[in-house]
């Protein structure tokens, strides 16, 4: 059996050659843990440190939790998430709630998660990609646990108008076969959360076009 040291001596931190944001400790000549730049700078780990084997076991627990975070960071740098998203993302991962907690108020000092500004990104992205009711939107914003407080603020500041944006999906769905038929594409439009009252108008005024 081979007996396990008793100290530790950091013999190398070298840039990791696939991720050069990423670095690997070597400890007692052996690969040890990688870590992000920013993980590296928190440990103050230098070359020649000379680690306790509790210091060497919590530094490889540390490294753990600090390859979540970077795998977080990537996932949330694909597109903005809401902060309960995070959340369910991290759960997925089977983290320990307390080391949830830590990460949530991290991203949050680094203003990585902030659901106005995610509520905000939302609603134009969505004004980009088609035509959209309020209504809709504040559902989708549901749905991603933003709070009612954040989503009436954000779609106060949305100039979008309703009857125009209602216009544009009323010409763009009549140009498939199944919404030819009027009462089809009524009902069909007061499902994306269009009122009633609007919805005759935006037609009235098509017509009279």
């Amino acid at each position: 059996m081979t007996k396990q040291p008793t100290s530790y001596t950091v013999t190398a931190i070298e840039p990791q050659v696939k991720r050069p944001d990423r670095y690997s400790v070597f400890l007692n000549g052996k690969f040890w843990c990688g870590l992000s730049a920013q993980g590296l700078l928190d440990s103050k780990l230098r070359q020649g440190d000379e680690l306790s084997k509790q210091q060497a076991t919590e530094l490889k627990e540390k490294a753990q939790t600090d390859a979540l975070f970077s795998r977080t960071l990537d996932w949330l740098s694909r597109r903005p998430r809401s902060k309960w998203e995070v959340e369910q993302y991290l759960r997925k991962k089977e983290v320990p709630p307390s080391t949830i907690d830590d990460f949530m108020q991290l991203l949050a000092e680094k203003q990585l998660i902030n659901d106005e500004l995610f509520a905000s990104s939302w609603v134009v992205s969505r004004r980009l990609l088609k035509p959209i009711s309020r209504r809709k939107l504040q559902a989708e914003l549901r749905q991603k646990r933003v709070s009612d407080e954040i989503i009436q603020y954000v779609l106060k500041q949305d100039d979008a108008d309703e009857l125009v944006v209602l216009k544009d999906m009323i010409i763009k769905r009549r140009q498939q076969t199944r919404y030819r038929d009027d009462t089809k594409l009524m009902q069909y439009l007061s499902r994306q959360g269009f009122n009633y009252g609007d919805i005759k108008q935006a037609f009235e005024e098509l017509a009279s076009q």
